[in-house]
């Protein structure tokens, strides 16, 4: 069988420029601006509704985690399985994890189509600008990787602020401006101290995480097919990889797929098998074998006892303090005379 080609958003990877200087001044500067229009009621935020999630559909993608897209100049005319808008100059659009859609963007006469796309990988997120580099298709333009420890945080909000915008709680709008503010300072934050460490891991092994994140759903990707597309030698690419990382890299694939079955397994109904074909694995039975080597059970079993476990009452109510835990369910705790009984 041949081996596999890199796709089109992975060489747009490779090909793309890293941030100038220049650059990271410009999106510094549209953070500051969306972050005012937001606090003003002048940022509209957009929202897809999230049905049937991680579902392949004719002309349209979709991510294990969210996308935001920041719109500058131009229009993008989103696709979405039951809906579609297209998003204006400031406005900001976020795609939760797993919502298929598409995307042609557009022009105008005095102004070229341009957006801001923040996109999150395992422990890295990354901002690029995007430009119409075919006629009302996109392509990166430039694009920085930033280390991200606390990815999570990141994650939370955006999270948050898609499964809010779906709600109709009474202080929605509030929760929705405070939140999106703290996430467009947070990606602020990182323009100005990232240090782009990262972009010293470029090379062959950085573009090899990048070929696994952005293809592990491809049966047919392997180290051999890899090392083809960087021009090198399988031997020579798996020991550059054990060196640099401390981590083979068959291993590493491995568990980039299962952990994007993990999150397939907490976040939809797919079955074992359609899990295991979405994450690159040709065999379910194998992808049951290699998901108990890296889980220590098998994902039925890891399914089943998350549903247990989010279906489980809370027995005790309790207080959670810093040395204890408070079972007297409101009750004021004794104190000796003198002494304050630890409530407030």
């Amino acid at each position: 069988m041949p081996s596999p080609t890199a796709s089109e958003p992975a060489k747009a990877l490779f090909a793309a420029r890293r941030l100038s200087d220049q650059n990271r001044a410009e999106m510094r500067a549209i953070f500051d601006r969306a972050i005012k229009l937001a606090e003003r009621d002048h940022l509209r935020l957009r929202v897809p509704h999230e049905v049937n999630p991680n579902h392949k559909l004719r002309g349209m993608h979709y991510h294990y985690r969210p996308e935001i897209f920041l719109q500058l100049q131009g229009r993008t005319d989103f696709r979405f399985p039951r809906e579609g808008f297209e998003l204006l100059p400031d406005e900001v659009c976020v795609v939760p994890a797993g919502v298929p859609h598409g995307e042609i963007v557009h022009g105008e006469p005095a102004r070229a189509f341009r957006n801001l796309v923040a996109g999150f990988y395992n422990n890295t997120l990354s901002l690029h600008f995007a430009h119409e580099a075919q006629p009302h298709r996109p392509d990166i333009e430039v694009i920085e990787f930033f280390d991200a420890p606390n990815l999570d945080v990141f994650l939370t909000l955006t999270n948050a602020i898609a499964h809010t915008h779906a709600s109709q709680g009474p202080a929605r709008t509030a929760v929705l401006k405070g939140m999106l503010i703290a996430l467009l300072g947070l990606f602020r934050n990182i323009v100005e101290t990232g240090s782009g460490q990262l972009n010293n891991d470029l090379g062959k092994v950085f573009q090899a995480k990048c070929l696994v994140r952005e293809q592990f759903a491809n049966a047919d990707l392997s180290v051999q097919g890899i090392a083809d597309m960087l021009g090198c030698s399988a031997d020579y690419l798996s020991h550059l990889f054990r060196t640099e990382t401390r981590e083979r890299l068959t291993h590493y694939m491995q568990r980039i797929r299962i952990n994007g079955a993990v999150l397939a397994l907490e976040t939809t109904v797919l079955t074992v098998s359609e899990i295991a074909y979405a994450s690159g694995f040709a065999d379910p039975s194998y992808f049951t074998r290699v998901f108990k080597q890296h889980k220590g059970m098998t994902p039925l079993i890891y399914r089943a006892q998350l549903m247990a476990h989010r279906n489980l009452p809370e027995l005790q109510p309790k207080t959670v303090y810093f040395d204890r835990l408070d079972f007297t369910h409101g009750a004021p705790t004794e104190a000796t005379a003198g002494e304050p009984s630890g409530r407030s």
